[in-house]
């Protein structure tokens, strides 16, 4: 490793970095991968109008200070810490869902979620659940009854939980289809699934604020997209008008999905518990053989 850092290093020497170290270089990859993520959510979200208004307000005050404009100057210096107080006020919803968007990457979670390899399987859903689900979502379909399944995953959903009634019962496609049946008590709002159960209907979820949604789609998508806004869920949306299936994922709405389109989108759970399965099977062998 020495001799490999020792050729690098004599290496940028011949291009003028005599006094550079590798934790300098470390140093700069850090800044430039927290810059590019920066800039990715600036360009998403409406941060973008905010950046271009302090652009207007920086390149005024720069003139300011070269036509010695002292009052101005005088009344920005005293302004800036209720101006980034105010900032943080108006766009508080994108700063939330940044610091969400940090907290779900799975780099952190699967590391530590690796030494619990029990804890690891029990988040995802197993064959017969996503069997029932599609069934109730085909059957909800064709009666044009508007549903909202929402699927949990890392992130816990307590809140949105609380906001129900709580139920707890293995997902079959005669409950669901009872839950969701109109002028019924229970039809109104999401059901949320936890573990392969269905802990609570009528829940109330978060609509989304995005401004590119069309006008077509009604409060249930734009709950379902606010919730997978907020956390790493997914949900099923049911059309009452159209009967149309939908399926929100990750701030991203899915729409007019067949029997086999909707099943995929299931499956996508499944593509970690069958890994977590096979490290826990791992485990479990190298225990045996310890043992």
């Amino acid at each position: 490793m020495d001799v490999i850092w020792t050729f690098i290093q004599s290496t940028l020497n011949r291009f003028y970095f005599p006094d550079l170290k590798w934790t300098d270089i470390l140093d700069i990859l850090i800044i430039a991968y927290i810059v590019y993520h920066i800039i990715v959510w600036v360009n998403s979200s409406r941060a973008k109008t905010l950046i271009r208004g302090i652009i207007v307000v920086a390149l005024f005050l720069l003139f300011a200070v070269i036509a010695r404009l002292n009052t101005i100057l005088w009344i920005a210096k005293n302004l800036i810490n209720v101006i980034m107080l105010a900032i943080v006020i108006l766009f508080q919803p994108e700063l939330r869902r940044a610091l969400d968007e940090l907290g779900r990457k799975n780099y952190i979670s699967n590391f530590f979620k690796s030494f619990n390899p029990k804890a690891m399987e029990e988040k995802s859903l197993d064959d017969r659940t996503i069997y029932e689900l599609v069934k109730t979502s085909i059957q909800l379909s064709k009666d044009k009854t508007g549903a909202l399944m929402v699927i949990e995953r890392d992130t816990p959903l307590g809140e949105y939980i609380n906001t129900g009634i709580s139920i707890d019962a293995v997902v079959s496609q005669q409950l669901l289809v009872n839950i969701f049946e109109k002028n019924t008590p229970l039809h109104d709002g999401a059901v949320i699934i936890r573990k392969d159960r269905v802990v609570a209907a009528t829940c109330y979820l978060p609509l989304t604020d995005a401004k590119d949604i069309t006008k077509e789609l009604g409060t249930r998508h734009r709950a379902g997209i606010g919730i997978s806004e907020v956390s790493d869920s997914l949900t099923i949306i049911i059309s009452e008008e159209t009967g149309g299936i939908s399926v929100a994922s990750k701030g991203k709405l899915y729409q007019n999905l067949d029997e086999d389109a909707l099943r995929k989108q299931l499956s996508k759970f499944q593509v970690a518990r069958n890994e977590r399965s096979s490290m826990t099977k791992i485990l479990k062998k190298g225990d045996q053989t310890n043992g």
